[in-house]
């Protein structure tokens, strides 16, 4: 006679291993009921056979300078954003030396700008930038001296940060006013470094931010800033980013907690798209900042701040990603990420930063982004 099993019964066979026995335990045509009343005995029973609970998984993710666009995460942390897992958040200051902990796995997960991706690429370092995290938005300047015109630089005095952002941008500027990068005297200065020699009149041309283009032009009359970055032929670019990079090996190996750790980002920032006052003072006490430096940098509206940074919901980091159909904002094409770091590594080539292309598809990873997307992970969010 053959035996017909009831719908409601599934045939499943289980290993189930003691930590008191070596004999497995088989269970076979349980009833479904049956069978989830017995896992959560388990479970139970797991726990108080260990004596303690499962602890949380740590990730170690690095800041490279105190910024408010690489902060979503400590607010993901703060309002546990990202359960079963503990964020070691530090701050470096130093964004080189940020990058190469990363590389060497000392942190896994680290927030910094996105111009890096060929150098690290050509370096062989083990890390990928696996999104862009929002655009500066009028952070950027090049202010030129009291009298000073573009035509009259060549042979002066320029500075910016070598191999940052400033650097790009003032040779990006240089170029539309048909300066070629070796027509100038390039000094390794950052924004608050420059503010002396451009008051002496050692500089003719400075990348600058605030607080320091507001000290300069109230200081120097007839100072001004010449471009930033919602210039649209800047914003097109997209070389002027804020990133998240990982470490392959953490990415390899530990793919469920990069998964965790990239919709965490995301999270915190529809955190800071409801509670802009109270994230925003979270931030301001986690940077060390005043609040309405916060402010002045990432808006009190929960999207952008023309002359602060713009901040991408994911639908818009994903399509830069080209993992999601749709157009980022600016102007960019669908998954420009590539296409812009190519350009970075043309403009690294002309500084004299770097002396070959690379192929930077392998300094990206996007599979995150395309496995949150295809779990049915979206976000969109417009200014209040």
């Amino acid at each position: 006679m053959k035996f017909q099993l009831p719908n409601n019964f599934y045939r499943l066979k289980l290993f189930i291993s003691y930590t008191d026995s070596s004999r497995p335990l088989f269970l076979e045509n349980v009833p479904m009921r049956c069978l989830t009343q017995f896992l959560s005995v388990a479970a139970v029973g797991a726990v108080l056979i260990s004596g303690t609970a499962l602890a949380n998984e740590t990730v170690n993710v690095g800041v490279c300078v105190s910024w408010p666009g690489y902060a979503m995460l400590e607010v993901a942390r703060q309002k546990a954003l990202i359960p079963g897992y503990d964020l070691n958040i530090t701050i470096f200051e130093d964004p080189l030396g940020g990058h190469s902990a990363l590389a060497a796995g000392q942190i896994d997960v680290y927030g910094c700008t996105a111009e890096y991706v060929p150098v690290a690429v050509e370096s062989g370092l083990n890390v990928s930038n696996v999104a862009y995290l929002n655009p500066s938005y009028g952070v950027d300047h090049i202010i030129l001296a009291p009298g000073i015109k573009p035509e009259d630089l060549k042979g002066k005095k320029v500075s910016a940060p070598q191999a940052y952002i400033g650097h790009l941008l003032m040779g990006l500027w240089l170029d539309s006013k048909g300066i070629a990068p070796g027509d100038v005297e390039w000094v390794n200065l950052n924004a608050d470094e420059a503010v002396g020699p451009m008051l002496s009149g050692d500089l003719s041309a400075a990348y600058m931010y605030e607080p320091w283009i507001s000290k300069v032009l109230e200081a120097m009359p007839g100072a001004e800033s010449v471009v930033n970055t919602t210039d649209p032929d800047m914003l097109k670019t997209g070389i002027f980013m804020d990133s998240m990079y990982m470490n392959k090996t953490f990415i390899a190996e530990r793919r469920t907690a990069a998964l965790a750790i990239l919709k965490a980002e995301w999270e915190g920032r529809g955190y800071w798209h409801a509670n802009v006052e109270e994230t925003n003072q979270l931030m301001a006490d986690f940077l060390k900042w005043p609040v309405d430096d916060i402010n002045y940098v990432i808006g009190t509206n929960g999207k952008s701040l023309e002359g602060g940074i713009y901040m991408f919901d994911f639908d818009e980091a994903a399509r830069t990603c080209g993992v999601l159909e749709g157009e980022p904002p600016f102007g960019l094409p669908n998954g420009s990420m590539a296409g812009s770091e190519e350009l970075t590594n043309d403009w690294w080539i002309k500084l004299g930063l770097m002396k070959n292309k690379v192929d930077v598809s392998k300094g990206i990873d996007c599979s995150l982004m395309g496995d949150l997307v295809a779990t049915g992970y979206r976000q969109s969010f417009s200014a209040k």
